[in-house]
């Protein structure tokens, strides 16, 4: 018997690769499904999967009674509402109650049926508060009220023990001081209590971990503690338009993440701390409209990413320690109505509106001219342009020399004429 041909078996194994293409590819190739997983659509339930899932019943009566529309699937295309994807019925996770109408009440049966909730947000709802239930109250790792819920109390507040993020704005809080708020809040990263007419003095402990403080526009009063300053984590610091006083803490140089401070607008006395001049990523200082005094530290025109500077209305007094190229990469720069304080007048150009005197050669504010010369400051500009003009529009008083030539020439011309008019008389 004849040997097989290996050129015909070379022809049959091509032609079973050809039949056979995906097969053989495959299980030469295919990587292990533990070095990269397969591409193909995960075992694992995904949102898109739940997407039908009816919502708790209890749920969707406690929306209805709130005057919510719920439609087929309130879970769906409603950003009000954000629900997880539990099986058989999805629970609501994140509420948002805005410019609610006079006929919405809480009861007390609707909230603990939302009781799943870790979000809730009250915006432009004012209606009465009633006792949360304490499982809701615990789960909350949220809490907004903005215009709502009439009056609220601090022991109220103070249940909500899980938050994170408390923002309770415009609207009246009945407590001796924010201490009673927030010593009760164990995880809380960041607090806004503004504008809600809450008297007492600051906290004396505070929370390691906030990194968010918004306390304006309250009644609070009494000093900054410095234990404000051991808060290593804080980027946002707001005190304004408040009754505080005495000096700012030394140590506020301590708050080596801070990027935003308003203390504006409270009775603030003694100088800037050097202390400031160590925090690297300041971008927005406000001190205006307080009771500070002494000379402005010429370390802050050293702070690069400063931007928003105000330090107007106070009592600083001597030289303003900034040249033109600090003024210029600000954005915001306010340093008007500090009686003592003046600016080199040799280094800053007029044009630059600072609301400051310029200083004379003793480093005091020069006193302002008569009224009848600072009547606008388009004459101040016109004056500062002046100098640019050119030597023939600096030259605006008296004839010029081509009217009076013309004058002289025309005079002569006349002269001449009566001359010859009496020589020929004389002549006959």
């Amino acid at each position: 018997m004849a040997a097989p041909d290996p050129s015909l078996f070379l022809i049959s194994f091509t032609f079973l690769l050809f039949i056979f293409p995906s097969t053989t590819s495959k299980s030469l190739t295919s990587p292990s499904p533990i070095s990269s997983p397969s591409p193909k659509p995960s075992p694992i339930p995904t949102p898109s999967t739940h997407s039908s899932s009816p919502l708790d019943p209890k749920q969707l009566k406690a929306l209805q009674s709130l005057n919510i529309p719920t439609g087929k699937n309130p879970c769906s295309h409603n950003s009000t509402i954000v629900c997880d994807f539990s099986t058989p019925f999805r629970h609501i996770v994140s509420l948002t109650l805005s410019n609610c109408s006079d006929d919405v009440a809480l009861s007390l049966t609707a909230l603990k049926s939302l009781s799943t909730l870790t979000n809730l947000q009250f915006i432009n709802c004012p209606i009465s508060p009633i006792h949360f239930p304490s499982q809701l109250s615990l789960n909350l790792k949220s809490f907004t009220c903005i215009n709502s819920l009439k009056k609220l109390t601090g022991v109220w507040l103070s249940r909500f023990k899980n938050v994170n993020d408390l923002t309770v704005s415009r609207v009246s809080i009945t407590a001796s001081g924010p201490g009673i708020i927030l010593d009760s809040i164990e995880h809380l990263l960041s607090v806004t209590i503004s504008h809600a007419n809450l008297s007492g003095v600051l906290p004396k402990h505070w929370h390691p971990n906030l990194s968010y403080v918004d306390l304006s526009g309250n009644k609070l009063k009494g000093k900054i503690p410095s234990s404000l300053t051991e808060l290593e984590n804080l980027v946002f610091l707001n005190l304004s338009s408040n009754s505080l006083n005495e000096t700012i803490p030394t140590s506020f140089g301590d708050l080596s993440s801070l990027q935003n401070v308003s203390l504006a607008s409270n009775s603030l006395s003694g100088s800037i701390p050097d202390s400031i001049a160590a925090i690297p990523g300041l971008v927005h200082l406000d001190l205006g409209s307080n009771q500070l005094n002494g000379t402005i530290p010429k370390f802050i025109s050293d702070m690069k990413r400063l931007k928003y500077l105000n330090l107007e209305k106070n009592n600083f007094h001597g030289i303003l320690p900034f040249n033109a190229s600090f003024i210029k990469k600000l954005v915001v720069l306010k340093v008007g109505e500090n009686s003592n304080l003046c600016y080199n007048h040799s280094t800053l150009s007029k044009k630059v509106k600072l609301g400051i005197a310029p200083c004379d050669k003793h480093g005091l504010p020069i006193s302002p001219p008569p009224s009848k010369d600072i009547s606008s400051d388009d004459d101040e500009d016109d004056s500062d342009y002046a100098d640019d003009e050119s030597p023939h529009q600096q030259r605006s008083h008296g004839p010029s020399k081509v009217v009076l030539g013309i004058a002289i020439a025309l005079s002569s011309i006349v002269f001449l004429i009566i001359f010859l008019v009496l020589l020929a008389k004389c002549c006959k």
